[in-house]
């Protein structure tokens, strides 16, 4: 077997802790310095959900009109929405989230998302990935674009949760992957003393393959420290209560620890609703909330140095459909949390649920294009240039500042 095929197959044998494996692959030296950086971390809700019952317009009488049967009650009725600013209301199974916004470092951003129409999954994640929407050509996604345009730190400064490199975080920067659930610590067949030290004289060298190989190791390396010293102090065999809290438990972990990792990236499935999104709701919303305020928790002083960002690729229908359901439709909100987000608000351009004012008739308009706060986050909260936002998202100008950080 060739030696880039062999160590491939490890990689893949693995969950490899660093991706992409190749020739455009590397690493900058790692810097002394203290773990004092802003942090982002981006959570992709894959599937579209459904964000007129995630941020409810309970005041807007055309939501109940639109949807008979699947509309979250006003807010005081049973299973209602929880009143935020006394026109929207949070979805009851997001309770757990409730806190932050009342402390106000929990923000919505209504009426947002990408300005292409597409109604297909596959591209319009594609294009909110690589930050080019309507382009296919993209190679590489915008978050290794911004770790390109960081000071480099670690291997481990960029964190993937997830088996393989999605396209957000694909290009020539080397992000490390770490693999969801609790089989994040499991021993791989690299960690054999014999393996390892067969693979560390095979790659000993300081050609392309052998230094993303050595990086690979480094970054595998420091989350296992990492990692291993929480697990000691959890509580023995506890059940997981899901895979998501348990990921957002081990992203915090690794930004307030030694790893200094700097920017995250988490995805949850399973928001295609086409058919009964009440019972989805109430089964998956719960997890969601009570991951995001564990990911809120386990940062500790560090979360007023974060932002999270909760983005999906489209919206839904505004009219339910005959299966207790919403079909791909476009505007949707984006979700914003941090110490220094200034929160307890809304951001929208709301024009109302009738049908002069949707898109096409049936869908909610994108009136704010996600690249407009993620770019203002980046240069606010990271002290990303106009030369390095030009760089990040090609073609894009940056519009009138929405005051999203405080």
């Amino acid at each position: 077997m060739k030696r880039r095929k062999l160590l491939q197959t490890i990689a893949l044998a693995s969950g490899s802790m660093l991706l992409p494996v190749g020739c455009n692959s590397w690493v900058a030296k790692e810097v002394s310095g203290i773990n004092n950086r802003k942090r982002l971390v981006t959570i992709f809700l894959r599937g579209a959900i459904d964000g007129l019952n995630v941020v409810v317009p309970h005041q807007d009488s055309g939501y109940y009109e639109a949807r008979p049967t699947i509309a979250v009650p006003y807010p005081g009725e049973k299973g209602g929405a929880i009143d935020l600013d006394g026109f929207f209301g949070l979805h009851p199974g997001l309770k757990d989230i409730l806190p932050l916004w009342k402390e106000k470092s929990l923000a919505f951003i209504h009426n947002s998302g990408s300005p292409n129409p597409t109604r297909s999954h596959f591209d319009a994640q594609d294009y909110m990935e690589s930050g080019t929407p309507g382009v296919k050509s993209t190679a590489d996604g915008w978050m290794n674009r911004l770790l390109f345009s960081l000071p480099q730190d670690r291997p481990t400064q960029a964190i993937n949760v997830g088996n393989t490199t999605p396209k957000i975080l694909q290009g020539k920067m080397a992000v490390a992957n770490l693999t969801p659930g609790k089989n994040s610590t499991r021993p791989i067949a690299i960690d054999r003393p014999r393996v390892s030290a067969a693979f560390d004289l095979m790659y000993a060298g300081q050609d392309s393959l052998s230094k993303a190989y050595q990086e690979g190791t480094k970054a595998r390396g420091i989350i296992l420290e990492e990692l291993n010293q929480e697990m000691m102090s959890a509580n023995g065999n506890a059940g997981s209560v899901n895979k998501f809290v348990d990921d957002a438990g081990e992203v915090a972990q690794l930004m307030v620890s030694d790893a200094r990792t700097q920017l995250a990236f988490m995805e949850v499935g399973g928001w295609d609703t086409h058919i009964g999104q009440k019972a989805t709701f109430k089964r998956s919303l719960p997890n969601l909330g009570k991951g995001l305020a564990t990911l809120a928790k386990g940062l500790g002083s560090l979360y007023s140095d974060t932002v999270i960002v909760v983005i999906s690729e489209f919206g839904r229908t505004v009219k339910e459909n005959g299966n207790g359901g919403t079909d791909h439709g476009h505007g949707n909100v984006m979700w914003l949390l941090g110490g220094g987000i200034n929160g307890g608000k809304i951001y929208h351009q709301w024009q109302g649920l009738g049908e002069s004012e949707l898109y096409q008739g049936r869908d909610l308009p994108v009136q704010i294009d996600f690249r407009n706060a993620i770019a203002e986050i980046m240069k606010q909260h990271l002290s990303i240039s106009n030369r390095d936002l030009a760089y990040i998202f090609p073609k894009y100008k940056l519009a009138k500042s929405l005051n999203l950080l405080s």
